[in-house]
């Protein structure tokens, strides 16, 4: 009888695992898994599942076990137990052969994944804003050398605005910045926070007052601020917004270092993180204005790209700048 087969047609074998329609299973589901494979190479080599065993650092049981899934799992017998020791049968000569290939695949893929990792930890591009970077920075560098001491670490220093452009242009690795949210295209973690100050020089007309300038006084007053896309401008636009806004700056400068400067001068009041100006409060170079109607708190923030979490290095500088309780200023 004709089995519905034209002349030049022959039948094909289904694919593993299927009915020729059906897809196979994954080939993680059809292969023993490394383990299993080693231990059958150390059988081969010791000729004896105990000390194969002891040598992976199993129970003999445990590699018994692992034997008799791996034959279950492929159909076929590979190890013959005697008193005497264990051989591996003739199928499970020829698993052995296609098994040290497969472990010497492993270990080029594992050595190669290593190569990358010593490469990308080789380096450290950090991005930081301006306060960070010169007074919180130098510290967490220091104790992340103890930890590689062969990486070498670059820092980039400019606004907020600035560090996240950085970070999202791919030219660094992790970032810190100060102000009110995560910048857009970032996930940042919060590890502190500082607060804002009010300071001018001691001849200033409020550094003699009793009763301490209104949010009104302070959003009418010209101040020496940092440039726009910085954390402490942002902030103090946002404490200001409900009484009219900041009016048009005094002066605009783009680094911590000159506003204070410009402040100690008498040039006229700044704003600024009080992490920068310890030591001129502290001497009466400056002098802190009280303003209790505004809120003058900003986070501070470890950002990278959005995504994964940091990475080497750059993990453990994260790491570095939160080993306790987030630090307050």
């Amino acid at each position: 009888m004709s089995d519905g087969l034209t002349s030049g047609q022959s039948r094909k074998s289904p694919a593993p695992g299927g009915d020729g329609l059906t897809p196979p299973a994954p080939l993680a589901h059809r292969v023993p898994d490394l383990g299993a494979l080693e231990l059958l190479i150390a059988v081969a080599r010791l000729g004896s599942l105990g000390r194969a065993a002891r040598e992976l650092g199993i129970t003999q049981p445990a590699a018994s076990s692992r034997i008799r899934a791996m034959e279950r799992r492929l159909g076929v017998a590979l190890v013959d137990r005697s008193p005497r020791g264990s051989r591996l049968t003739g199928p499970g000569a020829l698993v052995t052969d296609w098994a040290r290939r497969v472990v010497e695949a492993a270990e080029a893929f594992d050595a190669g994944v290593h190569a990358l990792r010593d490469r990308r930890d080789s380096r450290l591009r950090v991005a930081a804003s301006m306060t960070i970077a010169e007074y919180l920075l130098p510290g967490w560098l220091i104790a992340l050398r103890g930890l590689y001491p062969d990486t070498a670490v670059s820092l980039l220093a400019g606004n907020t605005a600035a560090v996240a452009g950085r970070l999202l242009d791919g030219e660094a690795d992790i970032g810190f910045v100060e102000g009110l949210d995560t910048p857009g295209g970032l996930d940042g973690a919060v590890i502190g926070h500082d607060r804002l100050v009010v300071v001018t020089a001691p001849g200033h007309p409020w550094a003699r007052r009793r009763t301490p300038p209104t949010a009104a006084e302070l959003a009418a007053t010209p101040f020496i601020l940092r440039e726009r896309g910085s954390g402490t401008r942002q902030v103090l636009d946002a404490a200001l917004a409900a009484h009219g806004g900041l009016a048009a700056p005094l002066l605009e400068l783009a680094s911590t270092t000159a506003v204070k400067a410009a402040a100690v001068s008498g040039a006229g009041p700044a704003v600024l993180s009080r992490l920068a100006v310890g030591e001129e409060l502290a001497a009466r170079r400056l002098v802190e204005i009280a303003v209790p109607d505004i809120p003058l708190r900003r986070d501070l923030r470890a950002v990278w790209r959005s995504g994964p979490h940091p990475t080497g290095p750059a993990r453990d500088l994260l790491g570095l700048t939160r080993p306790g309780p987030a630090p307050t200023v």
